[in-house]
């Protein structure tokens, strides 16, 4: 197994208090394939040990803990500095919540209905999820929702009110949706049909029309991706809604929109497709750690009124009715939600929307001119790239990679600068591996079109932009 220094590329950090030696992640020598290495998480120095008798031995255990503690906390900071590639927003303050730390809040149940337990922030959750409704466009009295623990379980619900309506029905999701979408078609034992993408990553209407007339004896489930995982494309409803119209569904359909991270920024772009209630869409789920910024993993599900009473059971130890997929919830998530949305409001979003599209089209730009072949989709935050040679480069940056891409996720806390640091080691990584080395530039063409491709063979043809 190979350590990697700090000095280098480091997915740990030697010079850090005890816990980073103790319990960091290590990139492992041994590989998948032949591109991505396995990480491992050591737990030397981490093992649960009973407190020690002797008073003198267990101060020094409580001594040794806060070290660990402490060291831990600068090794996060430290990482959070060179975290590119998943969509976490660490741009926030919450240090004025602290307090509610203190107290073990639980809103099980349905966030609606009145319950025995006061200990929990029902009045924080319903007043966020006003909010979604109205961002959504349905009225007050015509949704169901709750503050679910993620976007995976967001689709999970969704996706079991799709299955709850249409018991025979088939669920059609693009080849690019999120695996969760993949995992709830397993665990509720639906059909799934995957349907072909654009070079863009967004869904192919033309083969959804094609698998739809080859099933219309069974009502459609359409998961539609207001942003797809990796290269953020976006699915148009109005053409989803369009071809199942077209092929005889009228009435025999329910659409799940995925709006994990975009879903939060295309409202405030004037020519993204408009994800509305005023639509026959069935749920939106978004994510609240992602844009919205959150310390934990936490979002918002929304479906119509009628629709969740298929899923509704009272329960008489919480003396309240359940329609949610965990019961048990985490009652802090509310308070952080409503705090952020209550701070920054419709004008702070959009800012941080603008500001977050600019600094993708910089970094997209800035790729292309040392050479690298990239990507951006016009509605999104994320750009694709050329996967780096080295993996070091890839463990020290946390970029997310699939196949000959990896991908950058152009979040509020990413600066223009920290972008050009990173192009910069990119560029300069790059001259070892392709001049030195002599390795050949992949041609990324299919992946991202040639327009965007700098490979040997597209790369006489392509112009190359200016900032």
């Amino acid at each position: 197994m190979v350590l990697l220094n700090s000095e280098e590329v480091s997915c740990n950090d030697h010079h850090q208090v005890d816990v980073v030696a103790a319990a960091g992640l290590q990139c492992s020598g041994d590989m998948l394939g032949d591109k991505q290495l396995v990480n491992q998480v050591i737990l030397e120095g981490l093992e649960i040990e009973e407190p020690p008798a002797d008073e003198m031995e267990a101060a020094e255990k409580k001594a040794g803990i806060s070290r660990l503690m402490a060291g831990y906390v600068q090794h996060l900071q430290h990482r959070s500095a060179y975290h590119l590639g998943y969509p976490l927003n660490f741009d926030y303050d919450f240090s004025p919540l602290a307090p509610f730390l203190n107290f073990s809040l639980n809103n099980a149940g349905d966030p609606f209905a009145k319950v025995n337990n006061s200990v929990h922030s029902r009045q924080f959750e319903v007043a966020v999820l006003n909010w979604f409704a109205n961002f959504w466009d349905v009225q007050r009295d015509q949704f169901w929702g709750y503050i679910t623990s993620g976007g995976t379980e967001g689709n999970l619900y969704g996706l079991l009110v799709g299955r709850e309506l249409f018991p025979d029905g088939i669920l059609y999701a693009s080849n690019d949706s999120h695996y969760s979408v993949f995992k709830a078609a397993k665990m509720y034992r639906v059909k799934c049909i995957r349907i072909a993408t654009t070079v863009s990553g967004e869904m192919n209407y033309a083969d959804l029309k094609s698998k739809l007339q080859q099933n219309t004896n069974s009502p459609a489930i359409i998961n539609a991706n207001i942003g797809t995982t990796f290269k953020g494309a976006v699915d148009d409803i109005d053409q989803i809604i369009s071809t199942l119209e077209k092929c005889g569904f009228q009435n025999r359909y329910y659409i799940h929109c995925d709006s994990a991270l975009s879903g939060m920024m295309t409202p405030f772009m004037k020519q993204a497709p408009k994800v509305s209630f005023k639509k026959p869409i069935g749920s939106i789920s978004v994510s609240g750690h992602k844009f919205l910024g959150c310390p934990m993993p936490c979002g918002v599900v929304i479906t119509r009124l009628e629709h969740a009473e298929v899923l509704s059971t009272d329960i008489e130890y919480i003396a309240s009715r359940d329609s949610t997929i965990t019961g048990s919830r985490n009652g802090h998530a509310p308070i952080f939600l409503w705090y952020t949305l209550s701070k920054k409001g419709y004008k702070g979003l959009l800012k941080e929307v603008q500001i977050c599209l600019g600094n993708a089209r910089y970094l997209e730009v800035l790729l292309k001119q040392v050479g690298i072949s990239a990507s951006c989709n016009t509605l999104s935050n994320i750009v694709v790239f050329e996967r780096p040679n080295d993996e070091r480069i890839v463990c020290r940056w946390q970029l997310a990679c699939e196949g000959n891409l990896a991908h950058i996720v152009v979040m509020p806390n990413v600066t223009f600068e920290k972008l050009t640091v990173f192009v910069e080691e990119l560029a300069e990584k790059r001259k070892y591996w392709y001049q030195d080395k002599g390795f050949d530039i992949p041609c990324l063409a299919v992946d991202i079109g040639k327009e965007n491709c700098y490979c040997n063979l597209h790369a006489k043809k392509l112009r190359i932009p200016k900032m």
